[in-house]
């Protein structure tokens, strides 16, 4: 499929196997998005799953869409266990941190934490400096500062090592590609351990030990840890050292868990339970901090989803618009009162931060539309003086509105730095590689990443990256599409399934929440646009002589003509309980209609 973007008349026009289709296009939206459904399960398969469960086949049906096609595979999803965590000595390199972390307690070495700024790094520092504070009292904590040092290790922060008398780092969240900075240290007789979990390079640093589950040499049963969970993996062989067991480590999952959400790693296998037992505890019982982060949005029951949007983003506030070290502060602090005051300042940072980057978005789109941009494989924009703190989250910004691979630049001291994030099915750390000779360095995921390149290189790499991109992306990624689970009638959306739907929480990358397909629904003739700017619709929908259900569709006022005089449609949906008054309810959350 191709496509093209006719600016004057505000639409696209796709030429597909189903001919020219002309869709209508804001600055906000797509209006058409792809509607697939997941692969059908084998009848046999399905069959044999919902006989030894004694389940409907639609559950059936969405475990084996998650690789559950056994008695036993679905007992260990629907019922995590913390005895299902893997031994941490399994990680390539873990006895030699362990060993070396071990020397430093015996000899009275001084020892530095040190991680990113975002909200994977600085929680996997607050919770691997709290724990050897438990057990050895010469720790610290150092965060780079995202203007001045930029992103991981940092050489400023080798020298405070060195003047402050630290023989060795534990660098978390970062360092797999820190060959040269790994070597500096050498020469001033500091050792690393290094746990990362990014992909690495050709050559591994030089480190005392490198805990990477991405290592090709890691033989480690799953490698989509977050960097807090492979600070966790640390502590936690540390501990068994100690004849401690598993339970002792679970105040910690506060921290796990908030990272699991914030660096959207796939909720599967191990990061299912530490997320699954980690959201218990902020629930429950989470640390100071995380509890006055919690008071300030005054909510009573977090989903992941919420720490995705309510507290990760006010944890990331502290290293975008200040420094990160007050993350830290807030996350290893255990006075409530000066946990309130230290969140009550990270809140002011967040809604400073929110202003930043609705001007930037709006400038950087501005500038697409000024430089003839639209019909474009990528977006890559730059100004020197967008705050770097924000980037990450305008290149977001920009996908809804232009969906395409995005990269942001500004100016970080002598260089220009860069977020870019990626649509659904493109790897842009790969494109990334394929440009790299334009590049300083890079590093990141599949979707997302983060770079650095000299001034003169700029024009360069962008037109390396649009060719790049234009090359290898399939068509269809350039189209939102939401993916559906199963096609359902509203006569199948019982209390049971409402029930068992709940079990498969918490969501997240490769468990998403379930989306299904209903046709020949109509609305009882009282929908109606909603919200300060009426951008969203309510309404109450019915299916032959199904009951009705309440349903509603963010941002999608624009589809009310749809729905009018009780003209049938079809709309995808997921399933969940609406709590109004104290009476719970199923409600419909919309995704689209047509």
């Amino acid at each position: 499929m191709n496509f093209h973007v006719d600016a004057k008349v505000g639409s696209i026009c796709f030429f597909s196997k189903f001919g020219k289709q002309f869709i209508k296009y804001t600055p906000n939206k797509f209006y058409l998005m792809r509607w697939t459904i997941k692969p059908q399960p084998e009848p046999d398969q399905l069959k044999h799953l919902m006989d030894v469960l004694n389940i409907d086949a639609v559950t059936a049906t969405l475990l084996i869409h998650r690789g559950i096609t056994t008695f036993e595979q679905a007992k260990a999803f629907f019922r995590p266990n913390l005895d299902d965590l893997h031994d941490p000595y399994l990680m390539k390199d873990m006895d030699l941190a362990v060993d070396r972390i071990e020397k430093a307690i015996l000899n009275q070495e001084n020892i530095l934490v040190f991680g990113d700024y975002d909200v994977d790094g600085t929680t996997a520092v607050s919770l691997v400096s709290s724990y050897l504070k438990t057990i050895y009292p010469n720790i610290a904590t150092y965060i780079p500062d995202r203007y001045d040092e930029g992103y991981g290790i940092s050489y400023k922060g080798i020298d405070f090592a060195d003047d402050n008398g630290f023989s060795l780092i534990i660098a978390l969240d970062c360092g797999i590609k820190s060959i040269d900075h790994i070597d500096y240290a050498q020469e001033k007789n500091i050792d690393f351990i290094i746990c990362d979990h990014h992909r690495p390079g050709d050559v591994l640093p030089k480190a005392v030990a490198v805990l990477d589950p991405k290592r090709e040499d890691c033989e480690y049963p799953y490698d989509e840890l977050c960097g807090c969970g492979v600070g966790f993996k640390l502590i936690q062989a540390l501990g068994q050292n100690r004849n401690q067991t598993i339970d002792d480590f679970v105040p910690y999952l506060d921290l796990v868990a908030t990272a699991i959400a914030a660096d959207i790693v796939p909720i599967t296998g191990e990061n299912r339970i530490l997320a699954y037992f980690g959201l218990q505890v902020i629930n429950s019982e989470p640390r100071p901090g995380i509890h006055a982060l919690i008071q300030q949005v005054k909510k009573k029951e977090l989903t992941i989803t919420d720490v995705v949007f309510i507290v990760a983003p006010r944890i990331n506030a502290a290293g975008r618009i200040k420094h990160g070290n007050h993350a830290v502060e807030l996350l290893t602090e255990f006075n409530l009162e000066q946990a309130q005051q230290f969140a009550s300042e990270i809140e002011q940072y967040n809604s400073d931060r929110k202003d930043l980057d609705k001007s930037i978005t709006k400038m950087a789109l501005q500038q697409i539309e000024d430089y003839n941009e639209k019909e474009r494989f990528t977006t890559v924009v730059f100004q020197e003086d967008w705050h770097k703190g924000v980037i990450g989250i305008v290149a977001s910004r920009l996908i809804e509105v232009y969906y395409r691979p995005t990269i942001v630049f500004t100016k970080s001291g002598d260089k220009y730095a860069a977020s870019a994030r990626s649509v659904v099915g493109f790897d842009v750390y790969n494109a990334l590689e394929a440009c790299a000779e334009h590049l300083e360095q890079f590093g990141g995921h599949m979707y997302a990443a983060g770079m650095t390149l000299k001034p003169e290189n700029y024009q360069k790499f962008k037109d390396a990256f649009e060719k790049v991109v234009q090359e290898t992306i399939a068509p269809e990624m350039l189209t939102p599409e939401i993916e559906v689970d199963a096609e359902i009638d509203f006569a199948e959306i019982t209390p049971k399934l409402t029930r068992i739907l709940k079990q498969f929480e918490p969501f997240g990358p490769q468990n998403r929440t379930p989306v299904f397909w209903s046709k020949n629904v109509v609305d009882t003739g009282y929908g109606k646009t909603i919200g300060s700017d009426n951008t969203h619709l309510k309404l109450t929908l019915k299916q032959n002589n199904s009951p009705g259900f309440s349903a509603v569709g963010f941002g999608l006022a624009d589809k009310l003509d749809i729905i009018q005089n009780k003209k049938p449609f079809e709309a995808v949906y997921c399933i969940e309980e609406n709590e109004w008054n104290g009476m719970v309810s199923v409600q419909l959350r919309l995704k689209d209609l047509k």
